[in-house]
């Protein structure tokens, strides 16, 4: 199942979000280091409300820790960028795929650019500067798990 990965997350409402949307989808979420906030912060808290404890998170204390463990651990890096190279809709992804997403206020650095894989975008109106970041990073996941079959890992009731 394709992971989710942060970097250096700098609004604690966004990252409560996702580490929600990742518990409720059974997906790992990584936290690269530095955040802009405490984990403690209440807005992240109340975001992530009791969802925090049901993540499988992984934090990492910098980008050369993280990129050495998914190497490691053979995950390819597809970053979600405004300016990637194809439309995430076009992009054939793969199961253990780890779909990193930027720094609200910055973005990724050239560091984060060159170590990726692959780079997707999401085709949005002409002029208008981005997708918050926790829609985008929903959006895309849904299409790889989409793609994966990784939905049917998370249906452990019946409907209808």
């Amino acid at each position: 199942m394709p992971r989710l990965a942060l970097f250096q997350p700098d609004i604690p409402q966004n990252t409560g979000t996702l580490v929600r949307l990742c518990a409720c989808l059974g997906v790992a979420i990584d936290i690269i280091e530095p955040a802009g906030f405490d984990v403690s912060d209440r807005n992240f808290r109340r975001a992530g409300m009791d969802y925090i404890e049901r993540a499988a998170i992984m934090r990492h204390d910098s980008l050369a820790t993280f990129d050495s463990w998914r190497r490691q651990a053979g995950h390819r890096l597809v970053l979600v960028e405004t300016d990637g190279a194809c439309p995430y809709t076009d992009f054939a992804f793969e199961p253990s795929d780890i779909l990193l997403v930027g720094r609200e206020s910055a973005g990724v650095t050239g560091e984060v650019v060159a170590m990726a894989d692959a780079s997707v975008f999401i085709p949005q109106v002409p002029g208008l500067r981005s997708i918050n970041v926790a829609a985008a990073a929903a959006m895309v996941l849904g299409e790889a798990m989409r793609q994966t079959g990784s939905f049917a890992a998370t249906q452990d009731r019946n409907i209808g």
